[in-house]
């Protein structure tokens, strides 16, 4: 890592070392353009903007904040969501669509993280190495256009060696902050912010908490030293910790919480921030649900004199926390069950268009808790965790990039995986036969699956170069990597989800149909959930969901 001093990496885009030459040489062809177009738009990122006074008043009165911050906390390696069902949460291009419509509404912002950044597992190994190295990079390219000014790197962001972080923080144009007492200080909107904070090494070694709050403390020191009049420590060290921190630096503005490493899929909900002291603690769902939203409002002159920092009154009412989570978790259910329930016939069109009125008085209920009068006086906050969802829109130029991710991703493993066939199945064990055998006795249930999206399920990857995504196809394909089933390019007569993903093989049902034992009659509707899981799927509900595959010739009686 660099030295403990201010500084901001240039960014760039590098090579990288350990992965196949098929995969870098298409790299090199499938993303000049899109990196050319990153690079461009540093110069609009370096300009500091003027100062912006608001009067007192109603929120609405505030106008476009000084300088607004965007946290990040526990990305993970996730890019987006899989799409399976309607209003899921997180997305780059959701999240860059919304931040660069805020840009244009007059709002001056960077983006920070801390915790996990860019690998979802703490470790980078087996076949999905090179992708992940890939997704990774892509994740990186998107932080640049977003203005990423600063990270707390977690373990599994060492996946790829101090060289590997080194050039995706490069990429990223965000200088990653360590034990060392690192920092880095940007202008934005006229303001100083110092990042400062603590992520441990590789290593992660242990290491005692009075050490944490030196290393923090150093940084703040170094950033007065550099002009910093506004102070933010990005920590990938857990909330309790954080909250030490902040009684022994209480010249820090905010503190963005992270996990010291992360590991599978499973998502995170955001906790209410709350102040320690004057220290607003601030922390984000993981997988990019949510972002952490601070608007610093400067209504008095900044300080001349460099060793002073910035005060910002509340303006955000944090005592409503606790109402507005609970407005923002019914808001979030009923979105899940709408979402259901358009793709329902069993539900009337009114009751949805009901449930869709409950949803409009809900947010609007949530949206008045931030209509509240603003301080009278000073300086102040406005602090809120805004979701990432697809209504956000999305924004053209990510949207790009994450394509052109995916098509070389699709290119390399159609090559690397083109000679991988299924594993024979044992002497006297299934195999998986297709949906085409099935429907020689079962037609009155393949006509019920033909109505289903699983019949389709393929088709929605190759529209979108996933067919050969190792993080996609699983759950596209009947049998995959198991005996007798398919692999990444040999689905053959298992694309989509078939007759066979939940009922078991069928080679052995086929030789002998009397025999009732040879696969499962009655599947259990958890079979569902090894592939309708977080982040892909949030709030999966079966019940609901086995309501659109049992019809009468399959799993109900024939009317």
């Amino acid at each position: 890592m660099s030295p403990p001093a201010a500084r901001k990496i240039k960014p760039l885009v590098c090579s990288r070392r350990g992965v196949r030459p098929t995969l870098g040489r298409r790299i090199a062809v499938a993303l000049p353009l899109v990196v050319w177009a990153l690079a461009a738009c540093e110069g609009c990122r370096s300009t500091p903007a003027t100062t912006r006074a608001a009067a007192p008043g109603s929120a609405a009165d505030a106008g476009p904040a000084t300088a607004r911050l965007y946290f990040v906390s526990d990305l993970a390696g996730a890019l987006e969501p899989c799409g399976c069902t309607k209003a899921q949460l997180g997305g780059l291009d959701h999240f860059a669509a919304w931040a660069k419509a805020g840009r244009a509404g007059g709002s001056t912002a960077l983006v920070a993280a801390a915790g996990p950044l860019f690998f979802m597992d703490d470790k980078l190994e087996g076949e999905r190495a090179d992708q992940d190295r890939l997704k990774a990079l892509t994740i990186a390219q998107v932080l640049h256009e977003l203005g990423f000014a600063a990270f707390a790197p977690g373990a599994n962001d060492w996946d790829d060696g101090p060289e590997g972080l080194k050039k995706l923080a490069a990429t990223s144009g965000g200088s990653p902050i360590d034990e060392t007492g690192s920092f880095v200080v940007q202008m934005v909107g006229g303001l100083k912010v110092g990042f400062v904070g603590f992520a441990r090494g590789p290593a992660q070694q242990p290491i005692p908490d009075h050490a944490v709050e030196e290393a923090v403390r150093r940084g703040v020191v170094r950033a007065r030293e550099s002009g910093a009049n506004v102070l933010v420590a990005l920590t990938a060290v857990g909330r309790g910790e954080a909250k030490r921190i902040a009684d022994a630096v209480p010249e820090l503005t905010a503190i963005v919480v992270g996990s010291s490493k992360a590991s599978g899929e499973a998502n995170t909900t955001a906790p209410q921030g709350e102040q320690v002291g004057d220290v607003l603690i601030v922390q984000s769902a993981n997988h990019l649900q949510s972002v952490a939203v601070l608007d610093l409002y400067v209504r008095q002159p900044l300080p001349l004199d460099a060793d002073r920092v910035v005060k910002f009154a509340d303006g955000t009412g944090l005592e409503l926390a606790r109402k507005r989570e609970d407005l923002a978790r019914r808001v979030d259910d009923l979105h899940v069950k709408i979402a259901s329930w358009e793709r329902d016939p069993s539900i009337a069109p009114g009751d949805v268009e009901s449930r869709r009125k409950d949803l409009r008085r809900l947010e609007a209920e949530r949206d008045a808790l931030d209509q509240r009068p603003l301080p009278a006086q000073g300086n102040f906050f406005r602090y809120s965790v805004v979701e990432i969802r697809e209504s956000l829109g999305k924004d053209p130029a990510i949207d790009a990039l994450l394509g052109g991710y995916y098509k070389v991703v699709d290119e390399h493993n159609r090559i690397a995986f083109a000679s991988r066939l299924p594993v024979p199945a044992h002497p006297g064990e299934a195999s998986y036969v297709g949906i085409e055998v099935c429907s020689r006795c079962h037609g009155g249930a393949r006509a019920v699956w033909d109505r289903t999206s699983h019949s389709g399920a393929y088709a929605t990857l190759s529209a979108q170069f996933k067919e050969f995504n190792l993080e996609c196809v699983g759950c596209h394909v009947t049998g995959y990597e198991r005996p007798g089933g398919s692999t990444v390019t040999h689905v053959d007569q298992l694309r989509n989800v078939q007759c066979e993903a939940c009922h078991g093989p069928g080679s052995l049902h086929v030789l002998d149909p009397t025999d009732k034992t040879r696969l499962l009659a009655n599947p259990p509707a958890s079979r569902c959930l090894e592939c309708h899981h977080p982040p892909h799927v949030e709030s999966f509900d079966t019940a609901a969901k086995m309501k659109e595959i049992l019809e009468p010739g399959h799993g109900m009686a024939l009317r």
